[in-house]
């Protein structure tokens, strides 16, 4: 997942007001996800911040974006 500055600002942005995650969860995943190399909306799952629900929702937000 390639991600804008501005469309990382609304992913984060989202993952807050929607998901409710944490500065501290986003920065954890992001972390992650910058040393992996893996997709930040699958590492969220993978450490447990989020459920395989909120996991569509991101999925589905991301494919609105486009």
């Amino acid at each position: 997942m390639m991600l804008t500055p501005h469309s990382d600002t609304k992913f984060i942005n989202f993952l807050k007001k929607e998901l409710l995650l944490t500065n501290c969860d986003i920065a954890v995943a992001v972390r992650k996800s910058r040393l992996d190399k893996g997709p930040l909306p699958m590492l969220l799952w993978q450490y447990g911040l989020i459920d395989i629900e909120q996991l569509e929702k991101i999925f589905d937000w991301l494919d609105s974006q486009n």
